[in-house]
């Protein structure tokens, strides 16, 4: 469950660029919702989604993630028990990185990192298997370095990279804008199985209508305020 209590986010406070992005906002989101973030240019969608993943930090009020109280939590410290798919594939992967080498560092979020694992044949079974879900056949690719990779073959890769550790939330901040359609398309439902398989509250935001049919709430960001609408049947 995601709680927002009292949520004020103002950049340039007290000055003649003072801008109210949210404005006293309250908000509750349900453990395995899926909730789509829509709104207009500048309304505040990405504010929104930085304010969860902890990489800016609200001006006044408090967020609770699955019981904790993370308001002042680094983006480090929140990446313990929340997980981001990014718009470009490139920052959720490292393209001089195999495959197995960037699993097993997303294996290791949250805590000192090594690749000491790696070469570990249970290990390359156990991420191997994870990569099924993809219908890629990049479980017979795991020393392949990820630059080669297609744009939708490495989003697919971010997302089960971010998965793997389980997670209280999952940020998806448009993580289908930068590929073709058809990409765009597969990775949606790609995004659906593995949100489903893992029992995953998830956040998206979209500038694709059709992508919220995937979506059990909307919540419109704009005038400083969220509205949530139930998108269940």
């Amino acid at each position: 469950m995601i709680v927002l209590q009292d949520i004020s986010v103002i950049y340039g406070a007290g000055t003649p660029l003072e801008k109210i992005v949210l404005n006293d906002v309250n908000l509750i989101i349900e453990q395995d919702s899926f909730a789509g973030i829509i709104g207009s240019n500048g309304a505040g969608k990405s504010t929104f989604a930085k304010l969860i993943s902890g990489e800016i930090l609200p001006t006044k009020g408090r967020i609770l993630v699955g019981g904790t109280d993370c308001t002042e939590y680094s983006i480090t410290q929140r990446s313990k028990f929340i997980a981001r798919v990014f718009q470009d594939p490139n920052i959720g992967t490292a393209s001089n990185l195999t495959i197995l080498e960037n699993l097993m560092f997303a294996s290791k979020r949250g805590v000192v990192r090594s690749l000491a694992l790696a070469t570990h044949g249970n290990h390359k079974e156990f991420f191997a298997d994870k990569l099924k879900i993809l219908n890629m056949g990049l479980e017979h690719k795991l020393e392949q370095k990820v630059g080669l990779l297609s744009g939708g073959q490495r989003q697919a890769l971010s997302l089960i990279m971010a998965t793997l550790q389980p997670a209280k939330l999952l940020v998806l901040d448009e993580h289908t804008a930068a590929l073709d359609p058809k990409a765009a398309d597969l990775i949606m439902e790609l995004t659906h199985k593995v949100v489903i398989k893992n029992g995953l509250t998830a956040l998206m935001i979209t500038h694709n209508m059709e992508e919220i049919s995937y979506c059990t709430h909307l919540l419109r960001v704009g005038d400083g305020k969220i509205e949530q609408e139930s998108l269940d049947e």
